[in-house]
């Protein structure tokens, strides 16, 4: 058997949620072990696929290039993503691309604590490509349904751990992402051409 490690399922998910995920654990004591950030509709995430609108990109280092790419959500909420000398791809496109422009990002999740003690949550891109509308709705509507999925099993009477741990973690409404589901539906249909 191969002992190949295999990558992780990236998760759909909408800024909102994202940006909620302010929990991170490892699974073992590994030095090497994935980190986690646990959804508040709990699911473990080590690495997530989002798709929005670059609205903004900006060289935010020092000594070396280091970008941040800012991402918009059809509800309006915002990915921030970061690339530098270790994402070298992903750093050349937030150089290259003229917002604004539909992008998808694969990458893993990553949270930092800010002095005044809260906890942000940014994307690490693997991945960063210029997409077409088609493809962004697409990615909405898959979104929507795995959000949907997870409430769900966020709500069964006989939860997986990830869930239990996620109604621990967190004093957050599940509801709150069943809105933000809902509502980017609703923008897509604002948006599609009515047939005449």
């Amino acid at each position: 058997m191969s002992s190949t490690p295999t990558r992780e399922i990236a998760r759909r998910v909408f800024a909102q949620e994202f940006n909620d995920a302010t929990y991170t654990f490892k699974e073992s004591d590994d030095d090497r072990a994935p980190v986690y950030v646990l959804l508040p509709t709990g699911q473990r995430a080590n690495r997530v696929f989002v798709v929005g609108t670059l609205t903004e990109t900006d060289d935010v280092g020092e000594e070396a290039e280091y970008w941040q790419g800012r991402i918009v959500d059809p509800n309006g909420d915002t990915f921030f993503t970061y690339a530098g000398q270790y994402q070298p791809d992903a750093a050349s496109m937030l150089r290259d691309l003229e917002p604004p422009e539909y992008v998808a990002v694969v990458g893993k999740p990553r949270t930092y604590e800010t002095d005044d003690g809260n906890v942000n949550v940014s994307i690490r891109p693997e991945s960063i490509t210029a997409v077409d509308e088609t493809t962004r709705d697409r990615w909405v509507v898959e979104t929507a349904e795995r959000t949907l999925e997870r409430i769900q099993a966020f709500e069964t009477e006989t939860p997986d751990e990830y869930v239990q741990m996620a109604r621990e973690e967190y004093d957050l409404p599940v509801e709150n992402y069943r809105r933000s589901a809902v509502s980017a539906l609703g923008k897509l249909q604002e948006t599609a051409p009515s047939a005449d």
